[in-house]
């Protein structure tokens, strides 16, 4: 029997990139995976409509996910969002944009799926963050807080739902090769390549293994903790 074998999951983002990589990740362990996403995937899978800002689209595609499978084992954050300026530059429309998608996008989504989760038999939580909401990163101030705010969620949420059987961890990438990324200036992609230590980019299939292994059986006792993919990037911009 695979790991996940009958688990169901939802990925929010998951329609992205990134997100469907952890989707199909999840998949490959024998879960169910439900994109929550404002489209649905390119490729057929399973999908429910779902606006992360919004808290009624939220609510209403965990009932929905609720309603159609009886339950829910695992919930992944993946939608992002990014906007980028120095901070006195940055329009106020911009930075609420990112917190609405990065930050209050995780708080409703376990807002609405830990009742469900706990009604059950517990489950795993991953938040998708950033090592630039670790480290910072310049001209990008809403998007590393909205990534830093995502460790002090995990971190508090952790000590509320452990006795429920619920875990919940934070996976921060460094720079990830996506077709979004793919069309940024070489000499950007280039800056990002040199601060990692292994002189690779990582791949969303790298994000996704990270993501099915804390929500698999080797994790039972992994909680509240940053696991981060990327290459020692982080430790290469020191």
């Amino acid at each position: 029997m695979s790991a996940l074998e009958n688990k169901i999951a939802v990925v929010t983002g998951g329609s992205g990139a990134i997100g469907s990589a952890i989707r199909a990740g999840l998949e490959q362990q024998g879960a169910c995976a439900v994109s929550l996403d404002v489209a649905p995937p390119a490729a057929a899978a399973p999908f429910q409509a779902c606006d992360v800002r919004d808290d009624a689209s939220v609510a209403s595609a965990i009932a929905e996910v609720q309603r159609t499978y009886g339950r829910l084992d695992l919930v992944v954050h993946a939608a992002g969002v990014s906007r980028e300026a120095v901070v006195w530059k940055l329009a106020v429309e911009d930075w609420d944009f990112v917190q609405s998608v990065n930050l209050r996008g995780a708080f409703l989504l376990l807002r609405h799926a830990i009742p469900v989760m706990r009604a059950g038999e517990g489950g795993r939580i991953v938040l998708i963050g950033s090592i630039n909401g670790s480290r910072g990163k310049f001209g990008t101030s809403a998007y590393s807080a909205s990534k830093a705010g995502l460790i002090a969620l995990a971190r508090t949420v952790a000590r509320e739902v452990a006795r429920l059987g619920i875990l919940i961890n934070v996976v921060e990438p460094g720079w990830v090769r996506t077709p979004l990324t793919d069309n940024l200036p070489q000499s950007v992609r280039d800056a990002a390549l040199a601060e990692s230590l292994v002189g690779k980019y990582v791949e969303p299939a790298d994000v996704a293994s990270a993501v099915a292994f804390l929500c698999g059986p080797g994790a039972q006792q992994i909680t509240g903790q940053i696991l981060r993919v990327d290459g020692g990037q982080s430790l290469g911009s020191v």
